[in-house]
């Protein structure tokens, strides 16, 4: 893959189809990412894993989180018979899961969440197929930090543009209001603030505003 052009969600989506494909006796496979969003599926297979997920983030209990949070597997051979999480287990039961098997997502020392698949088959994962799903998120969770870092990248990146962009456009109309009067930059920018407050919207619109108005009339009155 190419981190540099594939996206968070088609990254979690390869991985999820993988660990279906991985591990035998799967019926459902989803991964769960943990960050400054919070907790969400970010990748599901089917309805069922997104029900079963979504019951756990309700409760804020269950075996992906317990997977996530204390960085260790956990396997279920039968909800029906498991007393860990009593609320998760009585419901999803209902949604038709019966075994679950959870790894946690460590890339670096850092725990970004948890890879898990499901079974509508009690005792359907066992040693190997632990050790198998433990092999495979190692490597995605490796694949999901890079992706994760290049999208943070980007973000941050935008919003350096933006920034910079906003400091531009104020300093533009500070400007303006100077050759207007202004006493000196400071007032100018308290101009702007004022105009800020008096209207409700952010100073930086504000400040658009003034200098699309500005432009807007040198174009129409050029010798002006």
């Amino acid at each position: 893959m190419l981190l540099s052009t594939e996206t968070i969600d088609t990254t979690v989506e390869l991985v999820t189809s993988l660990a279906k494909e991985t591990i035998p006796g799967t019926t459902g496979a989803g991964v769960t990412l943990v960050d400054d969003r919070g907790k969400r599926t970010v990748a599901a297979s089917d309805g069922d894993v997104e029900r079963a997920d979504a019951l756990q983030y309700e409760l804020d209990s269950g075996p992906c989180l317990t997977s996530y949070r204390d960085q260790v597997n956990v396997r279920i051979d039968d909800v029906t018979e498991d007393d860990r999480w009593p609320e998760w287990t009585a419901a999803v039961a209902e949604v038709g899961v019966r075994a679950m098997l959870s790894v946690p997502l460590v890339a670096a020392d850092l725990c970004i969440g948890a890879i898990k698949v499901y079974s509508s088959t009690p005792a359907t994962f066992d040693d190997r197929a632990e050790h198998l799903l433990q092999l495979f998120a190692q490597q995605a969770a490796t694949l999901l930090a890079n992706a994760q870092t290049v999208a943070d990248a980007r973000r941050t990146n935008v919003q350096l543009t933006d920034a910079l962009q906003t400091r531009d456009v104020i300093g533009q109309a500070k400007g303006i209001l100077l050759a207007q009067g202004a006493v000196d930059d400071a007032a100018a920018f308290a101009m702007l603030v004022t105009a800020s407050q008096q209207c409700n919207v952010k100073l930086s619109v504000v400040a658009r505003q003034l200098v699309d108005a500005v432009t807007r009339r040198s174009l129409s009155h050029p010798d002006e």
